[in-house]
């Protein structure tokens, strides 16, 4: 009874909304992007745009590569040649590919080094040597053309691009925002977590006109509401960079730097369900969904409102 139970439990989610603006000293959104570490997508969400200006379409076309490795030994990621000619170059990332978090041992590097290196390697090699096939990805600092396919030339490795659909969206009804008030207000504007909620629907394509009819969705979208005649949507999937993440955040809190008919726009980004860790060194499960991710809400006066999300039994995110 006691299993019954707890199955039919809702399981625990954590949503934290915070608001800020781009310019202040103080403002965190560079170091939530940066130590984001294993991020598989991005999507952002523009109201009243239907074509989509140059520079950002450069930059969503340039998020890649990154790499797949098969039977990578685990202390082939941790030797001193390896650590010098990427880790101490730029920001290296790696993360077991198919490996389930609360079931498999999973692995993950993070951009920082560490001195016990040695006495790791030596663990991983002669006393228990292990082999996953891994996601990798590099942000190269130097001018050093290093690169991870002739580095790991002697096993099976491929190279891939991430994936990019771009879309518009016709006549859609989205939330009035007000960047002042995270919380909303009554018949004046929505809140952070009604706007949240509206999003992941958005980005799943669910019909939100809550016709009687529809078994699928009964959800529509909150209000106060506007419809707007055009809204342009691009998601972006693959193993993604917190620097290129953070690119692109710049470049849309420019948006607004010409006049739009837009008041707001999104970017949303999603970790991969099986990462060791969500932000940082933040130890992260699956449980029952594996879900790490943040969003933000960028406002045409520079203010932004940051969500971050997690569940089951992760901490609270920083």
């Amino acid at each position: 009874m006691a299993t019954l139970r707890r199955l039919r439990e809702t399981p625990r989610h954590l949503l934290v909304c915070e608001k800020s603006n781009f310019g202040h000293d103080k403002s965190r959104h560079r170091h939530l992007v940066e130590t984001h570490y294993h991020n598989y997508r991005v999507s952002f969400f523009i109201p009243e745009c239907g074509v989509l200006p140059k520079e950002l379409k450069s930059l969503v076309m340039e998020t890649g590569p990154y790499y797949f490795v098969k039977n990578l030994p685990l202390h082939e990621l941790i030797t001193q040649e390896f650590i010098n000619t990427f880790v101490k170059k730029g920001s290296c990332y790696a993360l077991t590919y198919n490996t389930n978090i609360d079931e498999d041992n999973t692995v993950a590097l993070l951009p920082n080094d560490s001195k016990k290196y040695e006495r790791v390697s030596w663990s991983f090699k002669e006393k228990k040597p292990l082999k996953f096939d891994f996601l990798l990805a590099w942000h190269r600092t130097g001018t050093e053309e290093s690169t991870m396919m002739s580095y790991f030339s002697k096993y099976q490795i491929q190279e891939h691009w991430p994936k990019v659909a771009l879309s518009t969206v016709r006549d859609v009804q989205c939330p009035v925002l007000q960047s002042s008030e995270l919380g909303g207000q009554p018949e004046t504007s929505c809140s952070a977590p009604e706007l949240f909620d509206w999003l992941g629907a958005v980005f799943c394509n669910a019909d939100l006109n809550n016709e009687p009819n529809n078994f699928i969705s009964t959800y529509c979208c909150p209000q106060p509401s506007t419809v707007v005649a055009t809204a342009y949507l691009c998601t972006i999937t693959g193993f993604i960079l917190p620097e290129k993440i953070g690119v692109l955040l710049e470049q849309l809190s420019h948006y607004f730097d010409e006049p739009k008919l837009a008041p707001w726009a999104t970017l949303s980004v999603q970790g991969f369900a099986d990462s060791p860790v969500s932000w940082r060194e933040n130890e992260h499960g699956f449980h029952r969904g594996g879900e790490h991710l943040y969003n933000f809400v960028i406002f045409n006066n520079q203010d932004y409102w940051l969500q971050m999300a997690v569940g089951a039994h992760d901490d609270c995110p920083p």
